[in-house]
C-alpha cells in the first residue's frame, strides 16, 4: 500500500466516523422529551393533545423540510450543509431547555428541520463515498441513530436528578454532543476531501415510479412505528405501573437492541437475492412485540422489548438500505431519500399523533393495538415491494432544463 493509498484509507475512516457521529445526534430530541413527558405535562400544564402535538411536531418537520436537503447539498456542498445542521440543531435543542411553551415549539421545529436535512444527506453520502461498503456504513449510521435515541431514553431522567431536578437542563444538555461533533466535522468542510458545490441536476420521473413509492411507504410506515415507540412507549409502560426510571431503561435497552440489529440486518439483506422476505419478517416482529408490551404481563416486558428492538432496528436499517440499493447513483439516492422522507415522515407523524388522540378519547392506550397492527401490515406490504431487486426508473437532466 502506498502512502497515498494509506492517506485515502484514513480519510475514508475519518469521514465514516464523522457520519456516524452526526447520526448519533439526530434522535435524542425525540426520546429525551418522551422520557420527561409526565413531568413536563405537570410543570407546563400540557393537555394530552398538546403533548401529542409536541411529540409529533419534529416528525412533521422531518417530512416538511426533507425536499430542501438535496438542493441545499448541491448549492452549498454536503459537508457545509451538515455543519450548519449540527450548529442549528444544537441551538434548537438548547431552546427547548428554556421550558417556555413558545420556545419549546420553536426549538422543536428548528431541531426537526435540521434532522430532516441530515437524514436525507446521509444515504447520499454513503452512496457517493462508500459504494463498496453500502451495507456496513448504512448499518453503522443507523446503529448510531438508535444509539442516540437509546442514550436519551436512558440518561435523561438520571441527568435531571444530576442537575438538581431541572427539566430544562435535562432537555437542553443534549445540545452539547451536537456542538462537539460540529467541531470534529470541521476538517471535512475545509479539508481537501470536501466536495464543495456539485453540479446541479434534476431527477425526472421519480414521483411516477411505483418502486419509489413502495420505498417511500416502507420508510414512512416503519417510521410511524418507530416514533410511536420513541414518543409513547415510556408513558405506556408507566401507565401500566412501571416506574419512570425502569420504563426509560427498558426503552433504552430496546433501542440499543435496535442498534445491534441495524448492523446485522443490512449485512444479511445485501447477501440475499432480494430483501422481500426479511422486510416482511421484521415488520411482523416489530408489530407483535408492541402488542405484547401493551397487554402481556409486565414481567415479560423485557423480552418483548428485545423482540421489538430486533424488528424495529432491522426495519430502520432496511429502509435506509432500500434507498441506496434502489438508486443507480448518488444524485438519485439523494432525491429518493428526500421523497421517501418527505412523504414518509409526514405519514409517520400520524402514528404518534393518533396514539395521543386514542389515549385522550378512550382514557387508555389499549386501543392503540389496532393502530400498531395496521401499521405493521402496511410495513410488510410495502416492504415486500421495496425489497425487489431493481432500480427506480428515472432520468438525470441538468437543473434548469
Amino acid at each position: 500500500m502506498t502512502t497515498v493509498d494509506a492517506g485515502r484509507g484514513l480519510s475514508r475512516i475519518v469521514l465514516g466516523a464523522g457520519l456516524v457521529l452526526i447520526a448519533f445526534n439526530l434522535r435524542p430530541i425525540f426520546s429525551s422529551f418522551s422520557s420527561l413527558l409526565p413531568e413536563l405535562r405537570s410543570e407546563l400544564g400540557l393537555s394530552a393533545a398538546t403533548a401529542g402535538l409536541l411529540t409529533t411536531l419534529p416528525v412533521v418537520c422531518l417530512g416538511a423540510f426533507s425536499p430542501l436537503a438535496p438542493r441545499l447539498g448541491q448549492r452549498f456542498g454536503q459537508e457545509r450543509t451538515l455543519l450548519a445542521v449540527l450548529l442549528l440543531l444544537a441551538l434548537g435543542t438548547a431552546l427547548r431547555g428554556a421550558l417556555s411553551l413558545p420556545l419549546l415549539f420553536l426549538g422543536t421545529m428548528l431541531a426537526g428541520a435540521c434532522i430532516a436535512v441530515g437524514n436525507v444527506l446521509l444515504p447520499a453520502l454513503v452512496k457517493r463515498d462508500f459504494p463498496d461498503r453500502t451495507a456496513l456504513m448504512t448499518g453503522l449510521y443507523t446503529m448510531a441513530l438508535c444509539g442516540g435515541a437509546a442514550a436519551a431514553a436512558g440518561l435523561t431522567l438520571p441527568l435531571r436528578d444530576l442537575v438538581g431536578g431541572s427539566l430544562g437542563w435535562a432537555l437542553g444538555l443534549w445540545a452539547l454532543p451536537a456542538v462537539l461533533v460540529a467541531l470534529i466535522w470541521l476538517p471535512q468542510v475545509f479539508g481537501e476531501g470536501s466536495h464543495g458545490r456539485s453540479r446541479r441536476v434534476r431527477i425526472v420521473g421519480l414521483w411516477r415510479d411505483r418502486l419509489a413509492w413502495q420505498v417511500t411507504l416502507f420508510m414512512g410506515l416503519q417510521s410511524a412505528l418507530a416514533y410511536c415507540v420513541f414518543g409513547w412507549l415510556v408513558p405506556i409502560l408507566r401507565e401500566r405501573g412501571m416506574d419512570g426510571v425502569h420504563a426509560g431503561a427498558l426503552v433504552s435497552m430496546s433501542v440499543m437492541v435496535q442498534g445491534i440489529s441495524c448492523i446485522f440486518a443490512p449485512q444479511i439483506a445485501v447477501r440475499m437475492r432480494d430483501q422481500r422476505l426479511i422486510n416482511v419478517l421484521m415488520a411482523a416482529a416489530a408489530a407483535i412485540a408492541l402488542i405484547g408490551l401493551l397487554f402481556a404481563p409486565l414481567w415479560t416486558a423485557w423480552g418483548f422489548a428485545v423482540l421489538q428492538g430486533i424488528g424495529q432496528g432491522s426495519l430502520i436499517s432496511l429502509a435506509m438500505t432500500a434507498i441506496v440499493l434502489r438508486s443507480p447513483d448518488s444524485d438519485t439516492a439523494s432525491y429518493l431519500s428526500g421523497m421517501a422522507q418527505f412523504v414518509g415522515y409526514l405519514l409517520a407523524a400520524v402514528g404518534p399523533l393518533l396514539v395521543g388522540f386514542i389515549r385522550s378519547w378512550t382514557g387508555s392506550f389499549n386501543g392503540t393495538a389496532v393502530l400498531f397492527l395496521a401499521l405493521g401490515f402496511g410495513v410488510a406490504l410495502n416492504g415486500w415491494g421495496a425489497g425487489r431487486a431493481a432500480h427506480v426508473e428515472v432520468r438525470r437532466v441538468p437543473a434548469g432544463v
